[in-house]
């Protein structure tokens, strides 16, 4: 009976422990959702095309730009538009004629040494063998030269002795007679630019570093469009770099066309196509700016030659101009004589004649190559080239 009692206790407990566990799993687990409500079915959504919004499109009222409003305080964003380079303005060169008599005052405060000292010297009671030494010495040291001076000397003192007594008005007048004869009456100092049988006239300008060739081109240049010519600059020196831009601009300011080529090209072509352009034109020169060449080089001088040999295929040189600084004295006429040699020098332009240079350059230049002084420089003004005119150089020499 005890062993049945146990049983059922047993059991029991069994069917306890059993029905914690039941109810404590069901605890831990979650309950399953109730089953969804049916979805409302819509049309599925426009998909965007390129440049729309990934979004549904809704219909809303549509403004035009004029209507939108711009945020306050910004200004509209102005479009510059590119500068408008003009074209620089034509200059009108001051005329030639007279030009070197308007500047002699310019000239004759840095040159009349010469003619005053002279004039003191010959004034004196007494003209001993010491005093006309002196003036000989006041000659040489302006550059005159010494063949030119000796013969100077010479007429002076058989004048003196003949003439007697000097009142200054007399020595003034027979200084004047003998320098004007030293300096040369009878040249022809006209720059040949206008041959007879055909059109342009041609001018080669040639000289050594720093006398001032190209800008002396560009001056005369606006000699000749001053004159009433119509001027093609040729741009030969392509060894300095700025040489060409430079010209350009002084043609520029006259009217002037520029030929040029590029850097450390040819100088022969280059004169070449400057020649030919200015026949295509129908201008009255053409003027041709060569590189400045050192006298002592020989390879440089042989090709100024060949510069001029290409240019006279076109036609006949009618002008080559030899640019002498005239500060540079007797060094000047070493460097007269090399490019005589090169090329057949027809005329000289003295340049910086206004400033230490004296005024017998002229003379001995003259005298050296037997060609005229056709143009003299006088100053950094454009204007500031004039033709050469004995009487008016003279007399700034000795003054009034």
């Amino acid at each position: 009976m005890e062993t049945v009692i146990l049983a059922v206790v047993i059991a029991l407990v069994v069917l306890g422990a059993l029905g914690g566990l039941i109810v404590g799993s069901r605890r831990r687990k979650p309950l399953p959702p109730p089953p969804p409500a049916a979805p409302d079915i819509t049309a599925p959504p426009a998909e965007p095309h390129v440049g729309d919004e990934a979004e549904t499109p809704r219909d809303e009222p549509r403004r035009t730009i004029e209507e939108v409003d711009l945020p306050g305080g910004s200004a509209p964003v102005a479009v510059e538009e590119p500068p408008v380079i003009e074209a620089p303005e034509i200059e009108i060169p001051e005329p030639t004629a007279g030009r070197l008599v308007r500047l002699r005052a310019r000239l004759s405060r840095s040159q009349n040494a010469l003619g005053k000292g002279l004039l003191t010297l010959l004034s004196r009671e007494h003209l001993d063998d010491e005093t006309w030494e002196e003036i000989e010495d006041t000659l040489l040291t302006a550059d005159v030269g010494v063949q030119p001076t000796q013969e100077l000397v010479e007429r002076l003192r058989e004048r003196v002795k003949v003439l007697g007594t000097r009142t200054p008005q007399e020595l003034r007048g027979l200084l004047r007679d003998e320098l004007l004869g030293l300096v040369g009456t009878d040249f022809d100092r006209t720059v040949k630019t206008e041959p007879e049988d055909r059109k342009p006239g041609i001018v080669m300008v040639v000289g050594v570093n720093g006398t001032g060739k190209t800008t002396t081109t560009g001056k005369l240049a606006r000699v000749l469009v001053a004159d009433g010519r119509t001027v093609v600059l040729g741009a030969a020196d392509t060894f300095r770099a700025a040489a060409a831009d430079q010209l350009q601009t002084w043609g520029e300011r006259v009217g002037a066309y520029t030929v040029r080529g590029p850097e450390a090209g040819d100088p022969a072509s280059v004169a070449f196509d400057a020649v030919k352009e200015g026949k295509e034109m129908g201008v009255d020169v053409v003027l041709i700016d060569t590189a400045g060449r050192l006298h002592t080089k020989t390879g440089l001088m042989d090709e100024l030659g060949k510069v001029k040999r290409v240019v006279e295929k076109h036609a006949p040189l009618d002008e080559v101009l030899l640019v002498l600084d005239a500060t540079t004295g007797q060094n000047g006429l070493v460097q007269a004589r090399v490019f005589a040699e090169v090329v057949d020098i027809t005329g000289i332009v003295l340049t910086k004649l206004d400033g230490t240079a004296k005024g017998g350059i002229v003379v001995a230049v003259q005298r050296e190559l037997g060609v005229p002084v056709k143009l003299v420089g006088l100053g950094e003004g454009a204007d500031d080239l004039a033709p050469f005119e004995p009487e008016a150089f003279v007399d700034a020499l000795i003054g009034d």
